[in-house]
């Protein structure tokens, strides 16, 4: 098969690489779209040592079984599936009460962090359990399937929020995800969704997709702008999804007394926290990792046009064009496209 090698930090290669096999408890899919993550970029430049090269990276995709294994029994050829990035276990402690995202044999599709190597859908062909299948409704392209993992990440954020529809809300972040979780808090009625960015075009974005304030942070003060939408409280919860000390300690600053901080961004792998401030304003803490059953509904979501993604998309694009995509993506200017989706 063709497959999308990356073999050296930040040098992608068309290659012809074998053709997985199904195990018994597993199919084989035949890959028609596979999102670039910002996760892939940060992998493909060697900057967050989670794609140890040889590696086949992609974990946002979509496509149709094309062989399954022996012991599978509710699956059939032809039958159009996404899969959970992460490839769970089943039987831990954490997956047999539905901790998916926590299992303690994790694996993610398309990621080598040195203690496992799992080749991921930048490629025609892909094997992954038949347990982490997901049916895709009938009216769902392959392209707007590639979403339900972002869109998951998304819904995953608000079940740890615990969110209501009377609470104010800050997304500090309007990259991809940022965006997805302004769209679920809006699908979800929430009625003040304030998102912060840098980039005026990212708030752009972000208005037209269901902020109802934004905040630039280069512009003013953003905690003095963020407490004035909030009538000087703060906001009840706040989703953080960069993963950066600025944006951390602007999370916790932008939460009212006793309010909510959910960390869903993950770029840096230590940050200095601001422990009095949130320790005397008795704020909760909450990570948020990967998703755990969202998927179901993530679907759903985008077929019933309740969270839009193809807004989204900046580009499809065969496999072979890959590797100067993620150059292109790589760059200052890289940041003006949302979601490009390579077609295998």
């Amino acid at each position: 098969m063709k497959a999308l090698l990356l073999t050296a930090p930040s040098r992608l290669e068309m290659v012809d690489h074998p053709t997985p096999v199904p195990a018994a408890d597993e199919v084989q899919l035949r890959i028609r779209a596979c999102g670039i993550c910002g996760s892939d970029i940060h992998g493909w430049d060697g900057s967050s040592g989670r794609r140890q090269v040889p590696l086949i990276m992609g974990h946002e995709a979509a496509g149709e079984i094309s062989q399954v294994g022996a012991a599978v029994t509710d699956w059939a050829v032809g039958d159009r599936v996404t899969f959970d990035s992460t490839v769970y276990c089943g039987t831990c402690p954490a997956c047999r009460r539905g901790a998916v995202n926590l299992c303690t044999d994790r694996r993610v599709v398309g990621v080598s962090p040195g203690t496992y190597r799992q080749h991921g859908a930048f490629a025609e062909y892909l094997t992954v359990p038949a347990r982490i299948l997901y049916r895709l409704p009938a009216s769902l392209s392959f392209e707007q399937a590639a979403f339900a993992e972002p869109v998951s990440i998304a819904q995953h954020a608000l079940t740890r929020a615990d969110i209501s529809p009377t609470d104010s809300a800050v997304v500090i972040g309007s990259g991809m995800i940022g965006l997805l979780v302004i769209q679920s808090l809006r699908a979800a009625g929430v009625s003040r969704i304030i998102a912060v960015d840098r980039e005026a075009t990212r708030l752009d974005h972000a208005r037209a997709l269901g902020a109802t304030e934004t905040v630039e942070v280069t512009t003013g003060d953003p905690v003095a702008t963020i407490h004035d939408y909030t009538d000087g409280h703060g906001a009840d919860v706040v989703f953080e999804v960069v993963g950066i000390e600025p944006t951390v300690k602007l999370a916790i600053a932008a939460a009212r007394l006793g309010g909510k901080v959910v960390l869903v961004g993950n770029l840096a792998p230590e940050v200095t926290f601001p422990l009095q401030h949130a320790v005397t304003r008795e704020l909760t803490i909450l990570g948020s990792c990967g998703s755990a059953g969202e998927y179901p509904a993530s679907l759903e979501l985008i077929a019933s046009g309740a969270i839009q993604v193809e807004p989204m998309i900046s580009a499809v694009v065969p496999l072979a064009d890959g590797a100067a995509w993620f150059a292109k993506l790589s760059t200052p200017e890289g940041g003006a496209h949302l979601k490009v989706i390579l077609q295998p």
